[in-house]
């Protein structure tokens, strides 16, 4: 039989002093529409003498019923009147004896309250405080990773070749063509670019110079660890993160694993051996783009472009580019681990994580090239 939808009518007590209010239906949250307006228009009405809310005509009732009974309630208390209950027994007597007369105040908004110095401040010193915690993480990731993969000394705690050999693949050779493809758009353009401008001197043979000092000092490494920041950073996170959330890492532990040791350290020694070669491969590509553009767009032979380059790049130009490769590998491992190694027992954090991993990799990728560029000027190298 199908539920009847909830029903509220008023009737004078015998004698004449008082009100009777009868409930009757279904007093559901899908079913009490209709007396919304009637349950309004009672509420505030005014009256006298006392008040009975029959309820013994209820099929059945859920929290929304038993908030607008004990609402009904509050109201007419608020107007001197004492409302009584009648046929109230079982789950409705406990659903509306365990409501609130009043609905609580909404907490006070301490955060309009607050000084502006402390609005502006207090973000700054959260963040400081976030950095100084994710530093002493990366220094206890970097520290256990060295250690090795057993917790105790005097056991074995070398690294396990095939597992080095098995990331190098995934973040090294797998990589190969994305690089490849980017680098020679990147090295293309810059050529094209760098000859429209030099056209209107008449020198339009230097793009050359220009595409092989920037590249290989400064584009070929820094877009190299960027994609590499995207693409390993974030997978290295992914991966630590989801064997967090299914407490592998714990388990790990309990059979007297290092998880720093046997998780990150094959992934640093991975990623510090894949990033310089993928380096040496972005800038041959890029330069190769920049060959094939000059020759489109100047009419400037391969032979002749290679001939330039020779001239405008020494050994200075290519170390300099090289020897940052390390230090951002190790910045992008270190950065993920403590990202992955944070990750709560939800998909929603493990993707903020994620996130925050790609983030944190590509700023610290910018700024150790910034610092080595400062460096390098300061020793004219």
């Amino acid at each position: 039989m199908p539920s009847q939808p909830a029903e509220i009518k008023a009737e004078d007590l015998p004698g004449g002093d008082g009100e009777r209010y009868i409930l009757a239906g279904e007093w559901r949250n899908h079913s009490i529409s209709p007396v919304l307006k009637a349950f309004g228009d009672l509420e505030k009405s005014s009256g006298s003498g006392s008040l009975e809310i029959d309820v013994s005509g209820i099929d059945g009732i859920d929290t929304s019923g038993a908030w607008l009974i004990r609402r009904l309630m509050s109201a007419k208390a608020e107007q001197g009147r004492d409302a009584k209950l009648v046929g109230a027994e079982g789950t409705i007597e406990e659903l509306v004896g365990a409501l609130p007369e009043k609905t609580p105040a909404p907490p006070p908004n301490d955060q309009d309250k607050r000084s502006l110095f402390d609005r502006v401040f207090s973000p700054v010193g959260k963040t400081m405080t976030e950095f100084a915690g994710d530093f002493v993480a990366a220094m206890h990731i970097l520290g256990s990773a060295v250690r090795g993969a057993q917790l105790k000394f005097g056991r074995g705690s070398g690294v396990s070749p095939a597992s080095v050999v098995t990331h190098i693949d995934r973040m090294g050779v797998r990589a190969v063509p994305i690089i490849l493809l980017m680098s020679f758009l990147i090295g293309a353009i810059i050529a094209q670019q760098g000859a429209f401008q030099l056209r209107y001197f008449g020198a339009e043979i230097f793009v050359v110079d220009l595409v092989g000092i920037l590249q290989l000092r400064e584009i070929g490494v820094l877009i190299t660890a960027i994609m590499i920041a995207g693409r390993s950073g974030s997978a290295i996170t992914a991966e630590i993160g989801s064997m967090k959330m299914r407490e592998e890492i714990d388990a790990l532990t309990v059979i007297g694993l290092n998880p720093v040791g046997v998780l990150v350290f094959p992934r640093l020694v991975a990623l510090t051996i894949a990033l310089p070669l993928l380096t040496i491969v972005a800038n041959l590509s890029a330069l190769y783009g920049a060959a094939v553009i000059t020759l489109v767009y100047s009419g400037i032979t391969f032979d002749t472009f290679l001939s330039r380059l020779k001239e405008a790049v020494d050994f200075s130009s290519v170390a300099s580019g090289m020897i940052k490769a390390p230090f951002m590998a190790l910045a992008i491992g270190i950065v993920a681990a403590v990202e992955g190694m944070k990750v709560g027992g939800s998909a929603e954090s493990l993707g903020q994580h994620v996130t925050s991993s790609v983030v944190k990799s590509i700023f610290a990728v910018i700024l150790i090239d910034a610092m080595f560029a400062i460096f390098y000027s300061a020793i004219d190298f």
